[in-house]
């Protein structure tokens, strides 16, 4: 298969940290997606590789957009995967990894991916993302780790032993470890009933992974306002109903009482029915105007 991707630039950077942040894997409460979109507009980065939509992409499944004005086309905007690269707010050097999660080559997409940050002299590839688990939006939102090394995966991150379906971010992490460098997956856990929804908290609890891990300093403070506002909306529903209150209650206490299996901390195993809460909570946002 000919280069996957085109370099734009190189850039002298000082031992950078490869973020992956691909849309199209798992992202309950678009936690990542969100926490992405908060590096991208406080770190205002520059494009360093483009990857080939046409070799990776399925554009049936991934169309490009058409611009009309008036009827007439302007333009197709078509979906992409970029390498790209800025500073955190201490002058740290970061990649992103952004765009549409492959569709095809993954092996020779993976092997591009983890050249490029060899040769870019990447220090720690980390990648981003959330799942929802039976835990109630009252508590903080805990991280679980996939790591390549047990010493990325400390005490205060969700470990667990089990077999599940994988995105293209964990083959580059494994594809990195085996060549020698670093890598870490930080998953959000994210309230079931809330799952098909924004919940700012999981992108919150993201950042904040990322700056313990990649010691970056990474600002998140519209994020943390808007995790606070959730917070109340949710609290006001819940509070409206009984069997809902009795349903966080549960879950406060299967958590404050850490006697969950550590595969279904993960949130594999058979969770507690929330859709009739996720439903309610749908209404009760629109009804707010939001």
């Amino acid at each position: 298969m000919a280069n996957l991707y085109e370099l734009i630039d190189r850039p002298e950077l000082d031992a950078p940290v490869l973020i992956l942040a691909l849309d199209g894997w798992i992202d309950a409460g678009l936690g990542a997606a969100n926490a992405r979109a908060s590096l991208l507009t406080t770190m205002s980065p520059r494009t360093v590789a483009r990857f080939d939509s046409d070799e990776l992409l399925d554009h049936r499944a991934r169309r490009p957009t058409m611009h009309l004005v008036d009827g007439v086309v302007t333009g197709l905007t078509w979906p992409s995967v970029e390498l790209q690269t800025a500073s955190d707010a201490a002058g740290s050097d970061v990649l992103l990894l952004v765009g549409a999660e492959p569709d095809h080559a993954w092996g020779a997409f993976t092997n591009s991916v983890v050249d490029l940050a060899l040769d870019l002299q990447v220090r720690l590839v980390v990648g981003l993302g959330a799942y929802p688990a039976p835990v109630p939006h009252t508590r903080p939102t805990r991280l679980a780790v996939t790591a390549s090394d047990a010493s990325l995966a400390t005490n205060n991150l969700v470990r667990a032993t089990v077999d599940v379906p994988a995105g293209v971010q964990a083959a580059i992490e494994r594809r990195a470890h085996e060549l020698g460098l670093a890598a870490v997956g930080l998953w959000a856990q994210v309230p079931h009933y809330l799952a098909a929804m924004p919940y700012p908290a999981a992108s919150v609890a993201l950042l904040d992974g990322l700056g313990d891990v990649a010691g970056l300093r990474v600002g998140n403070d519209t994020l943390r306002g808007e995790a606070d506002a959730t917070r109340q909306r949710v609290d006001a529903l819940v509070n409206e109903n009984d069997e809902h209150k009795q349903m966080v209650a549960q879950l406060e206490a299967s958590v404050d009482a850490e006697q969950e299996s550590t595969n279904t901390a993960l949130g594999v195993g058979p969770l507690p029915s929330g859709d009739e809460l996720a439903a309610e909570l749908e209404r009760f946002l629109r009804d707010q105007g939001r």
